[in-house]
């Protein structure tokens, strides 16, 4: 019997360069740079059998009855503080020192954006209403509207050049930092913040997850496969549970679900 073939978006990473192939099982990988891109079409059309997906996404596509069905398999996972720039020059000592402030950030729904507003509203007393957000793009979820304490940048505008123009003080970016020294993280000393993110919450946070269509995931044979094919990316949904929680709790609070998921639609 010849392998199962599932079109797969998954970004480039040690544990994706040489997927398994099972017997039963093999993915054509389809190239979408950054994997970011990927979210918006597989939450808006199903455009993939399967696919990496930010964990803030996630929910919120599930709060909207899109159906896809989680898979226990981490694509990403890092802690944020490092994320957010500032000035170098700039009179931002710390994350308390951002209240009353213009904090440019990709969309709102971005999971970088939601694990950083929850520990600054949680660990510095800084809630999300505190801050005066620019967003530049719409949530991959569609119908979702930025809160009323964001604004969206003109059209066209750079992020990066914005905080350097001092138009914002200070942004929330991804993997890829500006470069330059005219820029440095909020937090002081990013790796001390990571690891009392870790004291704290028993985890790094989770950025992607991978999602398959729900009518795939309910041929278990299919689902088992996957996940042989993930390889060591596979992980449990117990040892998922922390995380998924607290983004479900966080995602809630900030307005980017109407109220926390039960665990079962989770992953349903």
């Amino acid at each position: 019997m010849s392998a199962r073939v599932l079109t797969a978006a998954l970004g480039d990473y040690p544990h994706t360069a040489s997927l398994l192939e099972t017997p039963a099982l093999r993915l054509e990988r389809i190239a979408v740079k950054p994997i970011s891109r990927a979210f918006a079409p597989m939450v808006r059309e199903l455009r993939y059998d399967v696919s990496e997906m930010a964990i803030a996404t996630f929910l919120m596509a599930k709060e909207a009855g899109v159906p896809i069905t989680l898979l226990p398999v981490v694509m990403a996972a890092r802690f944020q503080e490092g994320a957010m720039l500032c000035r170098a020059d700039g009179p931002i000592r710390g994350p308390t020192d951002l209240a009353g402030k213009r904090v440019g950030v990709r969309a709102y729904s971005q999971t970088t954006g939601m694990w950083l507003r929850g520990t600054l509203a949680e660990e510095h007393g800084v809630p999300p209403e505190a801050i005066a957000w620019t967003t530049f793009e719409d949530a991959h979820v569609p119908g979702f509207r930025d809160p009323p304490f964001c604004t969206r940048a003109p059209a066209g505008a750079d992020m990066a050049a914005m905080l350097r123009a001092g138009a914002l003080d200070a942004a929330i970016f991804g993997n890829d930092l500006p470069a330059g020294d005219d820029l440095r993280p909020v937090f002081p000393d990013v790796a001390a913040a990571g690891r009392a993110f870790q004291a704290r919450h028993g985890f790094v946070p989770v950025n992607h997850l991978v999602v398959v269509k729900s009518d795939l995931a309910r041929d278990a044979g299919l689902v088992a496969a996957l996940l042989e094919a993930f390889g060591a990316a596979t992980t449990t949904r117990d040892a998922l549970s922390p995380a998924i929680a607290l983004a479900n709790r966080w995602c809630a609070a900030q307005g980017l679900l109407v109220r926390p998921l039960d665990a079962a639609a989770i992953w349903s």
